[in-house]
Parts: C-alpha cells; structure tokens; sequence
C-alpha cells in the first residue's frame, strides 16, 4: 500500500458514523474498508499519490512535500 498506513489509520475515528457502528482498532481491516466505501465521510481526505508514492496530506502543507519529492 502506497501509504503505508492500515484501513484503521486512515479512519476519521472522530465522525459519528463511524462511532455508531462501533469501528476500533480491533475492527477486521476489510470490514473498515467496507464501511469506509458505504459512508465516504468516514475516509481522512486529502490523499495525495505521485507516482509510487501517496502521504496523508493533514494538514494541507504536507502535500507539498511529495511534490517536491521531500
């Protein structure tokens, strides 16, 4: 994975939808994946991917660093 990270990392653990169905570390990864296609909000957006790289880019600035190649 370009990321690096798992399903539950890139999670927005704080959204409601994603407190009433109850996701936690100890969620199945592909059971988070799943929610995360069905309910959207739940993905921690932006993801920047250049080439065989992709970061996280919270806050905003970040993604200036895979374009820089930093």
């Amino acid at each position: 994975m370009k990321l690096g990270l798992s399903p539950f990392e890139i999670l927005r653990k704080g959204e409601a939808q994603a407190k009433e169905l109850g996701l936690n570390a100890d969620t199945p990864p592909g059971d988070i994946i799943k929610y995360i296609v069905q309910y959207p909000a739940l993905l921690q957006r932006p993801i920047v991917e250049v080439g065989d790289r992709a970061i996280m880019a919270r806050p905003a600035e970040k993604a200036l660093t895979i374009v820089s190649g930093s």
